[in-house]
């Protein structure tokens, strides 16, 4: 299995365990990560039978002022920008311990601006390849129902009440 992290992060692969198929032939991804395995995806010559995306870092839906919010946090403090993310992405949970990556301002902007197509869906489905899309309802990072409304019509979408950006269910 071939697992894409999430923005500044690594070994995020551990949050998805009871979803993720440990086959060779899985490709998966988490938040910005899911951008890198669909992309990744649709590029392959070899056998892939399985694409799970979690969390898609989906934003095509926000404003350009969020956009440039974000860009303009994360220039002026980094480190704090990265604290506030993450405290998003596990609310209303603590933060759980997590591994972070190297990251840079291409990749956040990368992420924020990634535009999710019709034409890679269907390139991707036109393979044979399943795709599975996981979407906490509490998500507080990306538009939960316009994602859940995008890949609908390409991708078994599950919904999981209570879960939060890394679908930690919160009872």
């Amino acid at each position: 299995m071939r697992f894409y992290s999430g923005f500044a992060l690594a070994d995020d692969q551990v949050f998805f365990q009871k979803y993720l198929k440990e086959s060779e032939f899985t490709v998966a991804g988490f938040s910005y990560g899911a951008i890198k395995a669909a992309l990744y995806t649709a590029q392959a010559a070899h056998r892939i039978d399985t694409l799970q995306l979690f969390s898609p870092a989906f934003f095509q839906t926000k404003k350009e002022s969020f956009r440039r919010l974000q860009m303009s946090g994360y220039f002026k403090d980094s480190e704090r920008y990265l604290e506030s993310f993450l405290t998003s992405c596990f609310a209303p949970s603590p933060v759980a311990p997590i591994s972070l990556a190297e990251n840079n301002s291409d990749e956040l902007q990368e992420l924020l601006y990634f535009e999710w197509t019709d034409t890679l869906m269907e390139s991707i489905r036109d393979k044979g390849i399943v795709i599975e899309v996981y979407l906490g309802l509490d998500d507080q990072v990306i538009d939960v129902e316009g994602a859940r409304e995008f890949f609908l019509p390409y991708a078994t979408v599950t919904s999981i009440k209570r879960a939060n950006h890394f679908l930690q269910e919160n009872y």
